[in-house]
């Protein structure tokens, strides 16, 4: 890290530490101690992970469920100045208390956590319901000694699929194109098709199709709808690349110091929510997909007349070949001998799945 991104970190904690920390009481001997005020930090922005689950639950469900004893301010951390890279170590420092990081974003410091969702893993969400299973006591354990970080919730965003502005027919089709992918497993995936990947972010997604610099993109089967793909794309493919999973942690001493009954009800509640953003996921995934081909049963965004290209025989190959083949063994290259060691006790074990030697 150099000294000007050292130096803007620290005044970004220095700012965030002012704005984002527990609020204190306000107490006086002739007054009553008026609600304490919790500071989050949640997920992306505009997505109904955020705003139907998320933020709802902090600004309206906690003050409910604790007779307005306990308030809480969110805002997303991809509107509220903080680097999405950089979340873990500002939850460590306690600069942002209470916030949530992709495990995407975290896992190129941090490459073991991005084994839960490699690319091909998990063509279903039952599928990612069991690797995560088998990941998060590893998961939890490891933020808590080496980050100081309480796991209280893991998010999941919609399937993660491939929308192209040319026809395919099964995924051995992407051979040459040019697509966009937002993580390192995704372009293992993708250049194991023969298809040339392009790291851009989500909000330039859209000028990058129009400019013709991608001609597929993977993205969200919703955020890809409500983002316009569905107007400057053709093809929709229904095989989850990828998810999307997001640790909401709380820096371990923050959390420690909430008092004991705030404690209490967040530990019960917050697995609710939790459960609640995985319904919600899986439902948006099918409700994407149907509003993309314009079908009567979307209700909540812009119907398309796209064409879904479903998972063949042939697709669902290929994905086990590159996974095992390509994704894994990459992976492994950018972590080290313990992760094969990890594979092999959680997700490998689960799934029947033994790494290969780090090369």
């Amino acid at each position: 890290m150099n000294t000007h991104t050292t130096a803007g970190l620290r005044t970004l904690a220095l700012a965030l530490a002012l704005g984002s920390a527990l609020t204190a009481w306000a107490q006086t001997p002739s007054s009553p101690a008026p609600p304490q005020k919790l500071r989050i930090v949640g997920g992306l922005a505009g997505l109904n992970q955020y705003t139907r689950n998320e933020e709802p639950f902090w600004t309206k469900e906690l003050p409910r469920l604790t007779q307005g004893r306990y308030t809480a301010e969110i805002a997303p951390f991809d509107r509220a100045g903080v680097p999405g890279t950089e979340m873990l170590r500002l939850i460590q420092l306690g600069v942002v208390p209470f916030g949530t990081a992709l495990l995407s974003n975290i896992s190129a410091q941090y490459p073991e956590y991005a084994a839960p969702d490699l690319a091909g893993l998990n063509p279903n969400i039952a599928t990612l319901r069991k690797t995560l299973a088998a990941f998060r006591p590893y998961l939890e354990k490891s933020l808590r000694e080496r980050h100081d970080i309480e796991v209280l919730a893991v998010y999941v965003y919609p399937a993660q699929v491939l929308f192209c502005k040319r026809a395919l027919a099964s995924l051995t089709d992407l051979q040459g194109r040019r697509v966009r992918v937002s993580s390192a497993t995704q372009a293992d995936f993708m250049t194991a098709l023969g298809a040339i990947p392009v790291l851009v972010g989500f909000a330039q997604l859209l000028p990058n199709m129009a400019s013709g610099n991608t001609e597929c993109a993977i993205t969200g089967t919703m955020s890809g709808n409500l983002l316009g793909l569905h107007e400057v794309t053709t093809h929709v493919h229904t095989l989850p690349v990828t998810w999307g999973l997001a640790v909401f942690g709380a820096n371990l001493a923050a959390w420690q110091a909430l008092p004991g009954d705030l404690r209490a009800v967040l530990s019960h509640e917050l697995p609710k929510l939790e459960t609640a953003i995985w319904a919600e996921s899986e439902r948006e995934t099918a409700e994407g997909l149907a509003c993309n081909r314009g079908q009567p049963s979307c209700t909540t965004a812009r119907k398309g007349s796209m064409t879904e290209v479903a998972s063949t025989k042939e697709d669902e190959r290929w994905r086990k070949e590159i996974l095992v083949g390509t994704v894994l063994p990459r992976w492994l290259q950018r972590c080290n001998q313990r992760c094969k060691e990890l594979w092999d006790q959680t997700i490998g074990q689960a799934h029947g799945i033994v790494a290969p030697p780090p090369k």
